[in-house]
């Protein structure tokens, strides 16, 4: 019985009280948020997304990173005609029972439209990419197959070599007709 009592005492002492705010309270705490809201505007939200910094503080910050982009200047006509009539046509020859990775120097959204087709066996082939600069051996697959033609475009998703694996798993060698058009630094056997 003492027992009950005791634990009917601990009992009212837990349960959760109603908390009621005055008016000149709620007012108080209203006023509160809408000046840290203000503040908050003014020193994270509009320096970070509209590149509006009133106090300093976003730059400060650095918050305003995103959009102190500098400006490049546009090739002329004749190199845009130039890189726009870039088309090359490059015979790339597998040998029997071996592979070859052919690769484009490609700096980061640079694009190439490419089309590749064999003289007579489908490959086994690897189109990847490998970062600028890696040595830890890493690399990125965009498409694996074993096929005797493939065609699409590219955009480098990262500065590097981009390019394919080609493995001739016959006994007799393969050539690879590979016809390129687009941005690139330089290219050729890896």
């Amino acid at each position: 019985m003492l027992r009950d009592k005791t634990m009917k005492k601990v009992m009212q002492n837990t349960t959760p009280q109603a908390i009621t705010l005055t008016t000149a309270a709620l007012f108080k705490y209203t006023l509160f948020s809408l000046i840290f809201a203000a503040i908050a505007l003014l020193t994270v939200i509009l320096p970070a997304e509209y590149n509006i910094d009133p106090t300093g503080i976003g730059q400060k910050l650095g918050l305003t990173v995103f959009h102190n982009v500098k400006t490049v200047s546009l090739p002329s006509q004749a190199g845009v005609e130039k890189l726009a009539a870039t088309t090359e046509t490059i015979a790339v020859i597998v040998p029997a029972g071996k592979g070859v990775e052919y690769k484009f120097i490609m700096e980061q959204y640079q694009k190439l439209e490419y089309k590749w087709i064999t003289d007579s066996q489908p490959l086994y082939f690897d189109l990847h990419g490998e970062p600028k600069g890696d040595t830890t051996g890493y690399f990125e697959s965009y498409a694996i197959a074993t096929l005797d033609e493939m065609k699409g475009s590219f955009t480098a998703p990262f500065a590097g070599s981009h390019g394919w694996y080609w493995k001739n798993e016959t006994d007799v060698p393969v050539t690879v007709q590979l016809i390129v058009k687009g941005e690139y630094v330089q290219h050729g056997l890896k």
